[in-house]
């Protein structure tokens, strides 16, 4: 990882990896207040650290004196690379080197979706690494998807023809209800995404978690929340089921729930810190 280098929009720049596997990654950070712990967002799949969600965060930590923090994965938003050649290994490694290079704070990481299985794996790194890390202080996931690729998409989503299109031709072009152009789903992705799987056994965060999940979600279903609850068998864990929420969780109530559970867990941190 090369030093942090400032674009034209505020936004800095780190290059996680080496040789072929080099990205430039965009990240932006605003310091917080001493005493305060810090914020890190993580987005979903093919989703920006500029969506409704990042925004309502950044200005909340911004008015309660709270450092934010929050990058593009590679092939995402302003940061480089190709999204196809993503795969969640890469934008995992993109987590921990912002982590490692921004978050001197203790930490409440927040997750959306895919963001929530990439906040799981920063938590098992940060875990293994031990000592010398910015501690995780606490986890908000929003309709956490970890395992995606393959329980979601592999399993149940697609079809015989289509997992036959994936490994013949290296790729599928799945379309979307989010996005105008389809997203491409490649062989690469969802292999790798086997290497990642978390939902098979005990996942251990080190902090308490709480999770936010719609039961009217047609992307992750409300039934993953609770098995992904159930695996957090070590953490305290708070689970809320919004009954008539979608995918995004952004309406206004939405957004507050959210905010509220981030404060929560922000003022629970502090008071150790303190």
């Amino acid at each position: 990882m090369s030093d942090a280098v400032t674009g034209p929009g505020g936004e800095r720049f780190i290059e996680v990896g080496r040789g072929a596997q080099a990205r430039r990654i965009a990240v932006l950070r605003e310091e917080g207040e001493p005493g305060r712990c810090g914020i890190l967002w993580l987005s979903g799949f093919k989703s920006d650290m500029a969506g409704t969600k990042a925004e309502e965060l950044a200005a909340w930590a911004r008015a309660t004196g709270h450092a934010m923090t929050r990058l593009d994965y590679s092939g995402h938003g302003l940061s480089g690379g190709a999204f196809e050649d993503g795969t969640i290994s890469l934008w995992a490694e993109e987590a921990v080197a912002v982590h490692a290079a921004f978050c001197r704070e203790p930490t409440i990481v927040v997750g959306s979706s895919m963001g929530g299985w990439i906040a799981l794996l920063l938590a098992r790194a940060l875990l293994a690494k031990g000592a010398g890390a910015a501690p995780l202080a606490g986890m908000v996931l929003i309709a956490p998807a970890p395992d995606f690729t393959e329980e979601l998409m592999w399993k149940h989503e697609f079809t015989d023809e289509i997992r036959e299109t994936i490994l013949r031709e290296g790729r599928y072009e799945r379309p979307s209800e989010y996005d105008d152009s389809p997203y491409v789903i490649t062989r690469a992705l969802i292999e790798d995404g086997r290497e990642n799987l978390l939902l098979g056994g005990a996942v251990e965060t080190g902090c308490p978690v709480t999770i936010l999940q719609g039961q009217r979600d047609d992307a992750v279903p409300w039934q993953h929340a609770l098995r992904l609850t159930e695996c957090l068998a070590l953490d305290d864990v708070v689970l809320t089921l919004v009954k008539d929420g979608d995918h995004r969780l952004s309406r206004p109530e939405d957004l507050d729930r959210l905010l509220d559970a981030v404060a929560l867990r922000a003022e629970a941190a502090e008071l150790h810190m303190g």
